[in-house]
């Protein structure tokens, strides 16, 4: 039998318009109080409505229906917010408690415990565990994984993921030069005769299937079995121009000085035929020089060749600065992302990747420019006043020096002159 209601409520036109505007923008249990208030005013319902009926309306239990208007009759909208929680509830006592948050934070930052390649729930657990004996002044002995779980959630840390990244040095000069070199290029408009293009390689390893794949069908998915065959292994020149998004890769079977001296030239002469001069971004791969030029052509051929291109290198470790690294991202993802077993395959696929690509490609948005740099990276740039103070110490002592020298030099010719007279 469905209770009588003891708490009854009439919300003013003023609260009722105001509680269903806050009831769109809140969530989770604040959005269900209001929903609450708002299905059992009085005023507005059409018939009698018992605790039961409100909370088929909201989706709750009856007793959350009680204790909301319970409160709100007590002390209004504000007692009805208020969150309050049992003092035995250990999240209670790690939300009043920001200290033990931190060392939890910090524990999952910090390295696994031997033998573990990242820290998980259970091993965090432990961990807490061992925390609050040797700190009883935060008021419980245990704290389960659940809640753990949530301080990570809250706090973006996520022990269970990591990137392999480029990570530049500190403070490098060299680095910043070329940086910023780089990103004035990519900062330019776009000029016909002097275009922009960036360049780089993508080893691939052949593979075939040592058994033939089971098709997808309905209600199951493709199984591919885990052996394979080796077939070698080629490389991949990609060249993008970042202005149009064109990709243009093209495969080898080695990758030398010679390969790359051809590519560049097809670059020049099939390519941008009409253009003055060709910016040309990459990294400075030991092949990826105009010497590679004179190894592949006759010096005047190179020459030419040579004559055609603006050569801007990535720093030392600055790969990521590169946008043909973008340009093989979305060929391996769209294309490559499968077994294939011979190089003419390969060149069959990516050649018809090549066609459909281009035909609807979209400029690549670069935002990262060289005011951002020197904010987000300032720790790479050099410290000026460092450098000066370490030219004038060198200065000093070459003065301190000369004037040893100088000494030495008096006092000698002061012997000497004694001796004679």
């Amino acid at each position: 039998m469905a209770r009588n209601r003891n708490y009854e409520i009439e919300l003013t036109p003023e609260e009722r318009t105001l509680f269903k505007k806050l009831s769109k923008k809140a969530a989770g249990n604040t959005r269900i109080r209001y929903l609450i208030l708002i299905h059992a005013d009085k005023k507005h319902a059409k018939k009698s409505q018992t605790y039961k009926d409100i909370a088929n309306k909201v989706g709750v239990s009856e007793p959350t229906v009680i204790k909301t208007l319970k409160l709100f009759s007590e002390g209004g909208i504000k007692k009805v917010l208020e969150v309050k929680r049992s003092n035995l509830s250990d999240v209670s006592a790690l939300k009043a408690d920001g200290e033990f948050e931190a060392r939890i934070i910090a524990k999952a930052c910090s390295e696994p415990p031997k033998g573990y390649s990242r820290w998980t729930l259970d091993l965090l657990e432990e961990a807490a565990y061992m925390i609050l004996q040797q700190h009883p002044e935060f008021g419980f002995e245990s704290i389960d994984r659940s809640t753990i779980g949530r301080v990570l959630k809250r706090n973006e840390v996520r022990p269970h993921l990591n990137e392999y990244w480029c990570i530049p040095p500190e403070a490098d000069a060299d680095f910043v030069a070329h940086m910023e070199d780089i990103l004035d290029q990519y900062a330019l408009p776009y000029d016909s005769k002097c275009p922009l293009w960036c360049m780089d390689e993508k080893p691939f390893q052949l593979l075939d299937h040592a058994r033939n794949p089971i098709p997808m069908k309905p209600g199951d998915v493709a199984k591919i079995d885990s052996e394979y065959k080796r077939e070698g292994t080629v490389s991949i020149f990609c060249f993008t121009k970042p202005h149009t998004g064109t990709i243009i890769p093209i495969v080898e079977e080695t990758r030398t000085a010679v390969d790359w001296a051809e590519k560049v030239k097809h670059l020049v002469d099939v390519l941008e035929p009409k253009a003055e001069k060709i910016v040309l971004v990459m990294d400075n791969l030991n092949t990826h020089s105009i010497s590679s030029l004179y190894k592949a052509f006759p010096p005047a051929e190179a020459r030419r060749i040579a004559k055609r291109l603006d050569v801007h290198y990535t720093p030392k470790h600055g790969s990521w600065l590169d946008i043909a690294e973008i340009a093989i991202n979305i060929m391996t993802r769209q294309c490559l992302g499968r077994r294939i077993p011979s190089i003419d395959i390969l060149r069959e696929e990516l050649k018809a990747w090549e066609t459909d690509h281009n035909q609807d490609a979209v400029p690549i948005n670069w935002q990262f420019t060289n005011d951002k740099a020197r904010i987000k990276l300032a720790r790479l740039y050099p410290d000026i006043e460092k450098y000066k103070l370490e030219r004038d110490e060198r200065r000093k002592e070459k003065l301190e020096k000369l004037k040893d020298k100088e000494n030495v030099e008096e006092k000698t010719d002061e012997v000497l002159e004694e001796k004679t007279s």
